[in-house]
Protein backbone atom coordinates (compact mmCIF):
# COMPACT_ATOMS: atom_id res chain seq x y z
CA UNK A 1 0.00 0.00 0.00
CA UNK A 2 1.95 3.41 -1.03
CA UNK A 3 2.24 5.86 1.51
CA UNK A 4 -0.35 9.26 0.90
CA UNK A 5 0.71 12.02 0.04
CA UNK A 6 2.52 14.66 1.53
CA UNK A 7 0.29 17.85 2.37
CA UNK A 8 1.50 21.15 1.02
CA UNK A 9 3.47 23.38 3.13
CA UNK A 10 1.01 26.43 4.17
CA UNK A 11 1.49 30.10 5.66
CA UNK A 12 0.62 28.28 9.03
CA UNK A 13 3.57 25.68 8.68
CA UNK A 14 5.64 28.44 7.96
CA UNK A 15 4.94 29.99 11.46
CA UNK A 16 5.17 26.38 12.99
CA UNK A 17 9.04 26.10 12.33
CA UNK A 18 10.35 26.59 15.65
CA UNK A 19 11.58 30.56 16.52
CA UNK A 20 9.76 31.82 12.84
CA UNK A 21 7.13 33.82 14.74
CA UNK A 22 9.41 34.84 17.00
CA UNK A 23 12.27 35.94 14.55
CA UNK A 24 9.62 37.39 11.94
CA UNK A 25 7.79 39.66 14.47
CA UNK A 26 11.25 40.76 15.49
CA UNK A 27 12.25 41.43 11.95
CA UNK A 28 9.04 43.54 10.92
CA UNK A 29 9.01 45.58 14.03
CA UNK A 30 12.27 47.02 13.03
CA UNK A 31 11.36 47.22 9.46
CA UNK A 32 8.38 48.89 9.92
CA UNK A 33 10.85 51.88 10.56
CA UNK A 34 11.64 52.12 6.90
CA UNK A 35 8.38 53.16 6.45
CA UNK A 36 8.26 55.67 9.12
CA UNK A 37 11.45 57.19 8.99
CA UNK A 38 11.81 58.53 5.34
CA UNK A 39 8.42 60.49 5.40
CA UNK A 40 9.20 61.58 9.10
CA UNK A 41 12.52 63.41 7.75
CA UNK A 42 11.21 64.65 4.97
CA UNK A 43 8.50 66.42 6.92
CA UNK A 44 10.88 67.62 9.75
CA UNK A 45 12.99 69.00 7.33
CA UNK A 46 10.53 71.07 5.52
CA UNK A 47 9.24 72.24 8.88
CA UNK A 48 12.67 73.11 9.97
CA UNK A 49 14.36 74.99 6.65
CA UNK A 50 10.99 75.76 5.12
CA UNK A 51 12.55 74.78 1.66
CA UNK A 52 11.20 71.92 -0.83
CA UNK A 53 14.64 72.24 -2.64
CA UNK A 54 16.51 71.51 0.75
CA UNK A 55 13.83 68.57 2.06
CA UNK A 56 14.58 67.18 -1.38
CA UNK A 57 18.87 67.39 -0.92
CA UNK A 58 18.17 66.01 2.10
CA UNK A 59 15.99 62.69 1.29
CA UNK A 60 18.14 62.10 -2.02
CA UNK A 61 21.17 62.01 0.11
CA UNK A 62 19.35 59.62 2.83
CA UNK A 63 18.04 57.24 -0.21
CA UNK A 64 21.80 56.81 -2.17
CA UNK A 65 23.16 56.28 0.90
CA UNK A 66 20.45 53.46 1.90
CA UNK A 67 19.71 51.96 -1.73
CA UNK A 68 23.15 51.87 -2.70
CA UNK A 69 25.48 50.97 0.20
CA UNK A 70 22.80 48.00 1.17
CA UNK A 71 25.11 45.49 -0.87
CA UNK A 72 28.28 46.58 1.17
CA UNK A 73 26.70 46.52 4.78
CA UNK A 74 25.10 43.30 3.48
CA UNK A 75 28.72 41.80 3.15
CA UNK A 76 29.27 42.73 6.73
CA UNK A 77 26.52 40.78 7.74
CA UNK A 78 27.78 37.65 5.65
CA UNK A 79 30.96 38.31 6.92
CA UNK A 80 30.74 38.37 10.38
CA UNK A 81 27.31 37.39 11.24
CA UNK A 82 23.89 39.00 11.91
CA UNK A 83 24.86 39.19 15.45
CA UNK A 84 28.13 40.71 15.14
CA UNK A 85 27.46 43.16 12.56
CA UNK A 86 23.90 44.11 13.06
CA UNK A 87 24.28 45.38 16.68
CA UNK A 88 27.11 47.85 15.98
CA UNK A 89 25.20 49.30 12.41
CA UNK A 90 22.12 49.74 14.37
CA UNK A 91 24.21 51.68 17.56
CA UNK A 92 25.69 53.73 14.13
CA UNK A 93 22.28 54.34 12.87
CA UNK A 94 20.07 55.11 15.95
CA UNK A 95 22.90 57.42 16.81
CA UNK A 96 22.73 59.18 13.52
CA UNK A 97 19.12 59.67 14.02
CA UNK A 98 19.38 60.96 16.98
CA UNK A 99 21.36 63.94 16.35
CA UNK A 100 19.43 64.82 13.25
CA UNK A 101 16.34 64.88 15.31
CA UNK A 102 18.25 66.98 17.54
CA UNK A 103 19.36 69.08 15.06
CA UNK A 104 16.24 69.47 13.09
CA UNK A 105 14.00 70.21 16.56
CA UNK A 106 16.25 73.17 17.20
CA UNK A 107 14.45 76.90 17.06
CA UNK A 108 15.65 78.12 13.64
CA UNK A 109 17.18 74.59 12.34
CA UNK A 110 20.66 73.93 12.26
CA UNK A 111 21.78 74.58 8.76
CA UNK A 112 21.14 72.36 5.09
CA UNK A 113 24.75 70.73 5.20
CA UNK A 114 24.52 69.41 9.14
CA UNK A 115 21.58 67.91 8.30
CA UNK A 116 21.65 66.70 4.83
CA UNK A 117 25.41 65.05 6.55
CA UNK A 118 23.20 63.45 9.25
CA UNK A 119 21.05 62.18 7.11
CA UNK A 120 23.49 60.35 4.64
CA UNK A 121 24.57 58.96 7.90
CA UNK A 122 21.67 57.36 8.88
CA UNK A 123 20.98 55.99 5.25
CA UNK A 124 24.81 54.77 5.21
CA UNK A 125 23.64 52.57 8.27
CA UNK A 126 20.12 50.96 8.21
CA UNK A 127 20.66 47.55 9.11
CA UNK A 128 19.30 45.27 6.07
CA UNK A 129 16.91 43.24 8.37
CA UNK A 130 15.26 42.34 5.03
CA UNK A 131 17.56 40.29 3.26
CA UNK A 132 19.06 39.06 6.83
CA UNK A 133 15.59 37.74 7.80
CA UNK A 134 15.31 35.80 4.40
CA UNK A 135 18.57 34.36 5.06
CA UNK A 136 17.69 33.28 7.91
CA UNK A 137 14.22 31.65 6.31
CA UNK A 138 16.83 29.99 4.48
CA UNK A 139 18.35 28.18 7.29
CA UNK A 140 14.79 27.94 9.25
CA UNK A 141 12.80 26.06 6.11
CA UNK A 142 15.73 24.62 4.01
CA UNK A 143 12.49 22.49 2.42
CA UNK A 144 12.14 25.12 -1.11
CA UNK A 145 8.37 24.75 -1.37
CA UNK A 146 8.12 25.58 2.23
CA UNK A 147 11.27 28.53 1.05
CA UNK A 148 8.82 29.95 -1.40
CA UNK A 149 5.68 30.60 0.66
CA UNK A 150 8.04 31.97 3.60
CA UNK A 151 9.38 34.35 1.09
CA UNK A 152 5.96 35.04 -0.26
CA UNK A 153 4.58 35.91 3.58
CA UNK A 154 8.00 38.06 4.09
CA UNK A 155 7.06 39.80 0.77
CA UNK A 156 3.51 40.49 1.39
CA UNK A 157 4.38 41.41 5.17
CA UNK A 158 7.08 44.02 4.39
CA UNK A 159 4.39 45.74 1.53
CA UNK A 160 2.04 45.97 3.88
CA UNK A 161 4.74 47.71 6.22
CA UNK A 162 5.52 50.39 3.68
CA UNK A 163 1.59 50.84 3.09
CA UNK A 164 0.93 51.36 7.50
CA UNK A 165 4.38 53.44 8.19
CA UNK A 166 3.10 56.35 6.19
CA UNK A 167 -0.25 56.08 7.78
CA UNK A 168 1.30 56.01 11.39
CA UNK A 169 3.29 59.41 10.21
CA UNK A 170 -0.20 60.91 9.07
CA UNK A 171 -1.33 59.81 12.93
CA UNK A 172 1.18 61.34 14.66
CA UNK A 173 2.24 64.60 12.85
CA UNK A 174 -1.95 65.09 13.94
CA UNK A 175 -0.82 65.94 17.52
CA UNK A 176 3.41 66.14 17.65
CA UNK A 177 5.87 67.36 15.52
CA UNK A 178 7.30 64.81 12.59
CA UNK A 179 11.01 64.79 14.74
CA UNK A 180 8.37 62.41 17.12
CA UNK A 181 7.91 59.93 14.09
CA UNK A 182 11.73 60.09 13.83
CA UNK A 183 11.99 59.08 17.66
CA UNK A 184 9.21 56.16 16.79
CA UNK A 185 11.08 55.09 14.14
CA UNK A 186 14.43 54.77 16.19
CA UNK A 187 12.90 52.66 18.76
CA UNK A 188 10.79 50.14 16.66
CA UNK A 189 14.55 49.98 14.95
CA UNK A 190 16.35 49.46 18.43
CA UNK A 191 13.53 47.13 19.84
CA UNK A 192 13.14 44.65 16.60
CA UNK A 193 16.71 44.56 16.40
CA UNK A 194 17.49 43.14 19.64
CA UNK A 195 14.76 40.82 19.85
CA UNK A 196 16.26 39.63 16.32
CA UNK A 197 19.64 39.12 17.38
CA UNK A 198 18.58 37.43 20.54
CA UNK A 199 16.89 35.11 18.51
CA UNK A 200 18.17 30.84 18.49
CA UNK A 201 17.75 30.87 14.71
CA UNK A 202 19.70 33.81 14.09
CA UNK A 203 22.78 32.20 15.59
CA UNK A 204 22.02 29.19 12.84
CA UNK A 205 23.52 32.29 10.02
CA UNK A 206 26.94 31.23 10.09
CA UNK A 207 29.67 33.88 9.03
CA UNK A 208 31.51 33.06 6.45
CA UNK A 209 34.80 31.00 7.03
CA UNK A 210 37.88 32.07 4.59
CA UNK A 211 37.79 34.16 1.75
CA UNK A 212 35.74 31.67 -0.47
CA UNK A 213 32.83 33.61 -0.38
CA UNK A 214 34.02 36.59 -0.54
CA UNK A 215 35.03 36.99 -4.72
CA UNK A 216 32.69 37.00 -7.27
CA UNK A 217 32.29 33.77 -7.83
CA UNK A 218 30.04 34.01 -4.43
CA UNK A 219 27.23 35.45 -6.42
CA UNK A 220 27.57 33.95 -10.13
CA UNK A 221 23.79 33.85 -11.26
CA UNK A 222 22.31 36.37 -9.52
CA UNK A 223 22.25 38.62 -12.55
CA UNK A 224 18.89 37.74 -14.98
CA UNK A 225 16.81 37.97 -11.14
CA UNK A 226 19.00 41.28 -10.40
CA UNK A 227 18.07 42.68 -13.90
CA UNK A 228 14.37 41.58 -14.21
CA UNK A 229 13.81 43.09 -10.74
CA UNK A 230 15.46 46.43 -11.41
CA UNK A 231 12.84 46.55 -14.54
CA UNK A 232 9.83 45.74 -11.69
CA UNK A 233 11.41 48.96 -9.88
CA UNK A 234 11.32 51.15 -12.73
CA UNK A 235 7.56 50.08 -13.28
CA UNK A 236 6.84 50.46 -10.12
CA UNK A 237 8.61 54.57 -10.42
CA UNK A 238 7.03 54.97 -13.39
CA UNK A 239 3.45 53.98 -12.36
CA UNK A 240 3.50 56.42 -9.43
CA UNK A 241 3.91 59.48 -11.23
CA UNK A 242 2.11 58.58 -14.06
CA UNK A 243 -0.80 57.56 -12.11
CA UNK A 244 -0.62 61.07 -10.24
CA UNK A 245 -0.48 62.61 -13.87
CA UNK A 246 -3.62 60.39 -15.23
CA UNK A 247 -5.72 61.34 -12.32
CA UNK A 248 -5.05 64.89 -12.67
CA UNK A 249 -5.84 64.99 -16.07
CA UNK A 250 -8.88 62.92 -16.33
CA UNK A 251 -10.58 63.92 -12.84
CA UNK A 252 -9.42 67.79 -11.87
CA UNK A 253 -9.86 68.82 -8.78
CA UNK A 254 -9.67 65.15 -7.62
CA UNK A 255 -6.42 63.75 -8.80
CA UNK A 256 -5.08 63.52 -5.63
CA UNK A 257 -7.84 60.79 -4.05
CA UNK A 258 -8.47 59.62 -7.60
CA UNK A 259 -4.52 58.74 -7.65
CA UNK A 260 -4.64 57.54 -4.08
CA UNK A 261 -7.14 54.72 -5.14
CA UNK A 262 -5.43 53.70 -7.86
CA UNK A 263 -2.25 53.11 -6.03
CA UNK A 264 -3.83 51.24 -3.09
CA UNK A 265 -5.27 49.02 -5.76
CA UNK A 266 -1.72 48.27 -6.93
CA UNK A 267 -0.82 47.28 -3.15
CA UNK A 268 -3.69 45.13 -3.16
CA UNK A 269 -2.89 43.42 -6.17
CA UNK A 270 0.52 42.66 -5.25
CA UNK A 271 -0.62 41.45 -2.19
CA UNK A 272 -3.27 38.86 -3.55
CA UNK A 273 -0.57 37.95 -6.06
CA UNK A 274 1.97 37.10 -3.63
CA UNK A 275 -0.34 34.97 -1.08
CA UNK A 276 -1.43 32.96 -4.13
CA UNK A 277 1.97 32.92 -5.71
CA UNK A 278 3.04 31.41 -2.27
CA UNK A 279 -0.05 29.23 -2.01
CA UNK A 280 0.63 27.07 -5.57
CA UNK A 281 2.68 24.31 -5.53
CA UNK A 282 4.61 25.46 -9.20
CA UNK A 283 5.25 22.67 -11.44
CA UNK A 284 7.48 25.05 -13.24
CA UNK A 285 11.16 26.36 -12.31
CA UNK A 286 11.34 29.21 -10.72
CA UNK A 287 14.40 30.24 -13.80
CA UNK A 288 10.85 29.87 -15.94
CA UNK A 289 8.47 31.42 -13.78
CA UNK A 290 10.56 35.15 -13.30
CA UNK A 291 10.58 36.28 -17.20
CA UNK A 292 6.68 35.20 -17.14
CA UNK A 293 5.85 37.01 -14.47
CA UNK A 294 7.80 40.21 -15.39
CA UNK A 295 6.14 39.71 -19.07
CA UNK A 296 2.57 39.98 -17.01
CA UNK A 297 3.40 43.33 -15.71
CA UNK A 298 4.70 44.33 -18.58
CA UNK A 299 1.63 43.50 -20.83
CA UNK A 300 -0.47 44.92 -18.18
CA UNK A 301 1.43 47.87 -18.22
CA UNK A 302 0.46 47.99 -22.11
CA UNK A 303 -2.86 47.96 -20.94
CA UNK A 304 -3.11 50.83 -18.45
CA UNK A 305 -1.65 52.84 -21.51
CA UNK A 306 -5.56 52.09 -23.10
CA UNK A 307 -7.73 53.09 -20.24
CA UNK A 308 -10.07 55.72 -20.79
CA UNK A 309 -10.41 56.54 -17.65
CA UNK A 310 -10.23 56.10 -13.63
CA UNK A 311 -11.77 52.92 -13.10
CA UNK A 312 -10.41 51.45 -15.96
CA UNK A 313 -6.94 52.52 -14.94
CA UNK A 314 -7.84 50.58 -11.32
CA UNK A 315 -8.27 47.47 -13.00
CA UNK A 316 -5.12 47.55 -15.17
CA UNK A 317 -2.75 48.99 -12.21
CA UNK A 318 -4.62 46.32 -10.07
CA UNK A 319 -3.26 43.68 -12.56
CA UNK A 320 0.17 45.00 -13.17
CA UNK A 321 0.20 44.53 -9.14
CA UNK A 322 -0.93 41.02 -8.97
CA UNK A 323 2.66 40.27 -10.89
CA UNK A 324 4.62 42.57 -9.01
CA UNK A 325 5.31 40.47 -5.47
CA UNK A 326 5.29 37.11 -7.49
CA UNK A 327 8.09 38.20 -9.25
CA UNK A 328 10.25 39.93 -6.53
CA UNK A 329 9.90 36.82 -4.62
CA UNK A 330 11.19 34.34 -7.42
CA UNK A 331 13.77 36.32 -7.80
CA UNK A 332 14.55 36.00 -4.01
CA UNK A 333 14.43 32.73 -4.80
CA UNK A 334 16.67 32.76 -7.68
CA UNK A 335 19.06 34.85 -5.67
CA UNK A 336 19.35 32.58 -2.82
CA UNK A 337 20.03 29.38 -4.97
CA UNK A 338 22.74 30.84 -7.31
CA UNK A 339 24.71 32.55 -3.91
CA UNK A 340 27.05 31.06 -2.05
CA UNK A 341 25.59 29.55 1.03
CA UNK A 342 27.62 32.18 2.96
CA UNK A 343 26.61 35.32 0.46
CA UNK A 344 23.03 35.23 0.98
CA UNK A 345 22.82 38.48 2.64
CA UNK A 346 24.65 39.84 0.33
CA UNK A 347 22.26 38.21 -2.84
CA UNK A 348 19.22 39.29 -1.03
CA UNK A 349 20.40 42.97 -0.71
CA UNK A 350 21.31 43.02 -4.43
CA UNK A 351 17.79 42.10 -4.84
CA UNK A 352 16.64 45.04 -2.80
CA UNK A 353 19.30 47.34 -4.21
CA UNK A 354 17.52 46.41 -7.85
CA UNK A 355 14.68 47.19 -7.36
CA UNK A 356 15.12 50.48 -5.47
CA UNK A 357 17.39 51.95 -8.22
CA UNK A 358 15.07 50.80 -11.18
CA UNK A 359 12.07 52.59 -9.09
CA UNK A 360 14.28 55.39 -8.43
CA UNK A 361 15.44 55.64 -12.69
CA UNK A 362 11.30 55.10 -12.64
CA UNK A 363 10.45 57.98 -11.29
CA UNK A 364 13.30 60.67 -13.22
CA UNK A 365 12.29 58.98 -16.46
CA UNK A 366 8.69 59.68 -15.69
CA UNK A 367 8.95 62.64 -14.93
CA UNK A 368 10.63 63.63 -18.18
CA UNK A 369 8.17 61.97 -20.43
CA UNK A 370 5.03 62.78 -18.64
CA UNK A 371 5.58 66.53 -19.89
CA UNK A 372 6.00 65.86 -23.41
CA UNK A 373 3.80 62.52 -23.79
CA UNK A 374 0.44 61.60 -23.22
CA UNK A 375 0.23 60.10 -20.21
CA UNK A 376 -1.34 56.52 -22.15
CA UNK A 377 1.70 56.63 -23.85
CA UNK A 378 3.76 56.75 -20.82
CA UNK A 379 2.43 53.64 -19.61
CA UNK A 380 2.86 51.72 -23.06
CA UNK A 381 6.40 52.76 -23.33
CA UNK A 382 7.22 51.40 -19.95
CA UNK A 383 5.48 48.12 -20.85
CA UNK A 384 7.26 47.69 -23.67
CA UNK A 385 10.48 48.30 -21.65
CA UNK A 386 9.57 45.39 -19.29
CA UNK A 387 8.48 43.27 -21.72
CA UNK A 388 12.03 44.02 -23.26
CA UNK A 389 13.51 43.00 -19.98
CA UNK A 390 11.46 39.97 -19.71
CA UNK A 391 12.72 38.53 -22.94
CA UNK A 392 16.02 39.18 -22.36
CA UNK A 393 16.05 37.36 -19.08
CA UNK A 394 14.26 34.09 -20.87
CA UNK A 395 17.00 34.32 -23.91
CA UNK A 396 19.33 34.25 -21.41
CA UNK A 397 18.23 31.61 -19.35
CA UNK A 398 17.43 29.55 -22.50
CA UNK A 399 21.48 30.26 -23.58
CA UNK A 400 22.62 28.84 -20.57
CA UNK A 401 20.18 25.82 -20.25
CA UNK A 402 21.82 24.92 -23.85
CA UNK A 403 25.32 25.08 -22.31
CA UNK A 404 24.58 22.80 -19.19
CA UNK A 405 25.06 25.93 -16.83
CA UNK A 406 21.48 26.64 -16.29
CA UNK A 407 21.35 26.47 -11.90
CA UNK A 408 18.70 24.28 -10.38
CA UNK A 409 15.19 25.59 -9.36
Amino acid sequence: MSAPPAPRPSYAAVLRVPHARRTFAAALTGRLSYGIVPLSVMLAVIRSSGSYTVAGTVMALFGATTVFLSPARAALIDRHGPRRALVPMTAAHLTALALLALALARPGGTGAVPVAALAAAAGACVPPLGPTMRAVWGTLTPDRALLQRAYSLDGVAEELLFVTGPLLVGVLVGFAPPVAGIAVGAALMAVGTAGFVSSPAVREVRAEKGGAARGGGALRGIGRPVAAVAGVGLALGVIDLLVVAFAERHGPGTGGAGAAWVLAALSAGSAVGGLLNGAVAWRAPATARLPLLTAGLGLALCGAGLAPGIGTLTVAVTAAGFFVSPAITTAYLLADEAAAPQARVRAGAWVNTAVNAGSTAGAAVAGALAGRLPVGLCFAVTGAVVLATAAAVAVRRVRRAATGFAPLA
